[in-house]
């Protein structure tokens, strides 16, 4: 990792616990199905959301909490209720304070990450990083075809960073996407391992993995 000037961040299960934003929107859905007539108390409501999510995985739980209840929500509108809600979320410890030695270093860092633009941008300003971070890239916000693995979001921030890809570094979680667009770019990459998370447990090919495996962010510090 020698040579080295600028480090890029996944955002989702890199920096937070995304587990932790599913949790806010269930909270956020049972407060909407509470003001429904004769429905459960808001914490069963979001009990079963959650049960339901664990069982099951995130597909079809509006679906079968509203039928468990009989309650006559259409399950869209509980999709822009999730969506569109402001998340209670904080970062891991060793992020915070990763962030916090590159800003007293001056190291270039930014974040690239996929999903919906309003919705991750919601994430940063819960997180305080859209006040933090020098280079946000929001994938979305690219058009179609721009997500992971694509190397556009990659470019953007290389162009916003004024850093070439060969001294940048790409830490993320998810060798699905996050390594192959950076490494196409010529950037090194980092997979952070934490104990949960979606692909806490994925194991992938080496033309999907990246050049090595970290379980903390603090170890980029050494």
């Amino acid at each position: 990792m020698q040579g080295i000037r600028a480090i890029l961040f996944d955002l989702d299960d890199t920096l937070y616990r995304e587990h932790d934003y599913v949790r806010s929107g269930f909270a956020a859905v049972a407060a909407r199905l509470a003001a429904e007539p004769a429905a459960p108390p808001e914490d069963e409501l979001y009990r079963a959301l959650e049960r339901e999510w664990l069982r099951s995985g995130r597909g079809r739980v509006f679906d079968v909490v509203i039928d468990r209840f009989g309650l006559r929500v259409p399950v869209p509108e509980l999709v822009e209720v999730y969506r569109n809600h402001e998340p209670e979320l904080s970062l891991y410890a060793d992020a915070d304070r990763t962030l916090t030695a590159l800003e007293a270093r001056g190291c270039g860092f930014g974040i690239v990450t996929d999903g919906a633009a309003g919705v991750q941008r919601r994430k940063l300003r819960a997180l305080g990083l859209d006040r933090r971070v020098p280079c946000i890239v929001v994938s979305d916000e690219y058009g179609p075809g721009a997500s992971k693995p694509s190397a556009v979001p990659y470019r953007a921030a290389l162009e916003q960073l004024r850093v070439p890809a060969a001294e940048t570094l790409y830490v993320g979680d998810n060798p699905h996407k996050d390594f192959i667009g950076a490494r196409a770019l010529g950037m090194a990459t980092v997979r952070v391992r934490r104990p949960v998370g979606d692909h806490a447990q994925t194991v992938l090919d080496t033309e999907h993995e990246a050049d090595r495996d970290i379980a903390s962010l603090d170890e980029l510090r050494s």
